[in-house]
């Protein structure tokens, strides 16, 4: 199933946007969006999909997903079944959160925390505890409170451990550029990896791209990715192959060979390797499930300048009678 596409509005008065969501249950919805989204959930427990990462998660499960990011969860259980369920959501955008970080020294960090979530993060247990703490402020009928504390959490975060979720490939390649700083001379064979990834990659080819030697290349990747080539190769090649899978109805052979991998036993046991689950399997988590009955991405809850500007028009409208 394709990702929808959501405008989040901030009004002409916000640098930022804080959406409290409570409900019975959590719709499968999945979207994108061009701005960052910091996403803490009480209360719930269920599935949760960023790009082509599909993991569980419980109370206090805090995440920050980068812009155009297919991402959803899903729930149909409470931890407590007596209260609703709660989605608290920050959307920002990164131009802003850049610029601020280049002005402002104090807010240096920020530039770290974007880089570090160019595929995504869970964070670590404790971090959504720390920002369930703010919530008063960033629940506040005041946009300043809101933004000071929005701003709080954010730079809490710079520094705390969290796990990357999506495979590079998940999303478009390009919009993921700027938030991830690598040499130009890797960043040449991160291109040639991008757009030749069906076809036979040998560490020589990739070496010369580069103007390094096997041996070179080899440690740089290491150094600035974590992986090795043919471990970052092999993500890459998964990643399309998780967006063909969720996106389009091609047959999993045809997906396999449009993805580098001509052998359908390889692709299999490389996927389960790197999911936990065969392809099959992955693409039925996304297909049919589509909650039918909740409102559509265009009809969410109004925001709080909004509701605030709903309240106000109540109270003006008491006062006259």
């Amino acid at each position: 199933m394709k990702a929808a596409y959501e405008h989040v509005a901030f009004g002409e008065s916000c640098s930022v946007r804080v959406y409290n969501r409570r409900l019975p249950h959590i719709p499968f919805e999945r979207h994108y969006h061009p701005e960052y989204e910091l996403t803490l959930t009480m209360n719930s427990q269920g599935r949760r999909y960023i790009g082509d990462s599909v993991a569980f998660y419980g109370d206090d499960d805090l995440v920050l997903v980068p812009p155009d990011l297919p991402h959803t969860w899903s729930s149909n259980q409470s931890i407590n079944a007596s209260q609703p369920q709660v989605a608290v959501v920050i959307w920002f955008g990164g131009s802003w959160a850049r610029h601020l970080a280049d002005l402002c020294p104090e807010f240096s960090s920020l530039h770290s925390l974007l880089r570090r979530a160019a595929c995504g993060l869970a964070f670590h247990e404790g971090a959504g505890a720390l920002m369930r703490a703010q919530l008063d402020r960033l629940l506040s009928e005041n946009a300043r409170e809101r933004l000071t504390a929005v701003l709080d959490v954010l730079v809490w975060l710079s520094d705390f451990p969290a796990e990357p979720l999506a495979s590079p490939s998940a999303f478009d390649a390009r919009a993921g550029a700027t938030s991830r700083y690598v040499p130009d001379q890797l960043d040449r064979v991160l291109s040639l990896i991008d757009t030749q990834f069906a076809h036979p990659l040998k560490l020589p080819t990739l070496a010369k791209a580069a103007g390094m030697s096997e041996r070179t290349l080899t440690r740089r990747f290491t150094q600035h990715l974590g992986l090795s080539v043919g471990e970052y190769i092999t993500r890459v090649r998964i990643g399309h192959a998780c967006r063909r899978l969720t996106d389009t109805e091609m047959p999993v052979s045809v997906i396999a060979a449009r993805s580098g991998f001509p052998n359908l036993a390889n692709f299999n046991r490389q996927f389960k390797a790197t999911k936990h689950m065969t392809p099959i399997t992955y693409r039925q988590q996304f297909f049919g499930k589509q909650d039918n009955t909740s409102p559509s991405l265009n009809e969410r809850p109004p925001s709080l300048d909004v509701a605030q500007a709903a309240v106000a028009q109540r109270r003006r409208a008491s006062n006259n009678t």
